[in-house]
């Protein structure tokens, strides 16, 4: 019943290092490859399993499954860190976007 877990390979392209190009002050609007779409799925959809495992586990259904790493000891460095709120930064910049477009 449980498959090995799929190990993920990261490959350049023709062994090259991608170009570097400098911002355009008007991009063009981004396109997805269907390679790019399907890796964004399986990171999703992975992702969505560790999660539900993680509440089956907390909850008592499951006796095995993922982990979540607390440090017992807090590094003092990081006692001002606030993490990104991913989706509300890539609002912002979605209604940057279209700001600068009108």
């Amino acid at each position: 019943p449980h498959s090995p877990a799929q190990k993920l390979v990261f490959n350049r392209v023709n062994g090259k290092r991608p170009q570097v190009l400098p911002q355009q002050v008007s991009a063009p609007e981004e396109c997805y490859t269907l390679a790019h779409e399907e890796n964004v799925r399986f990171v999703y959809e992975a992702w969505q399993q560790v999660e539900q495992q993680l509440d089956s586990s907390r909850s008592g259904e499951s006796i095995c499954g993922p982990v979540q790493y607390v440090e017992k000891t807090p590094n003092p460095g990081l006692k001002n860190f606030v993490p990104i709120d991913l989706e509300e930064w890539w609002a912002q910049q979605f209604l940057a976007k279209i700001e600068n477009c009108s």
